[in-house]
């Protein structure tokens, strides 16, 4: 004669964790497993994924971000005095190189 093992009933633990994924959109089983524990309902981690994935749960992945395109080039020098480059960030994805010239005949004199 052999043990009969019974599944235990998980009705409970499967509507509070459909509850809480609902809430938390961005949290995957294992945080969802500390907040169920935070709640009392303390479950072996195989168990909640097995859960997790009868119940169709899934976190949406987050696309990732576009490669930069082109390559990286040092910075050329100023073709003349009172000249630097200088990077001014307009948008995000957008940069404006600009030459900015100092300068005139009034730099470091005073005016009589």
């Amino acid at each position: 004669m052999r043990y009969a093992h019974r599944r235990s009933d998980d009705g409970d633990l499967r509507s509070r964790l459909r509850e809480i994924a609902a809430e938390r959109r961005r949290f995957g089983y294992p945080r969802l497993g500390i907040m169920l524990a935070r709640e009392g309902l303390v479950t072996n981690h195989k168990k909640l994924l097995r859960l997790y994935r009868e119940e169709n749960l899934r976190v949406r992945r987050r696309r990732g971000r576009k490669r930069a395109m082109g390559t990286r080039a040092p910075m050329t020098l100023p073709q003349g005095p009172n000249q630097r480059w200088s990077l001014d960030f307009v948008r995000a994805r957008q940069a404006l190189l600009t030459a900015v010239t100092h300068g005139g005949s009034d730099l470091g004199r005073r005016a009589a």
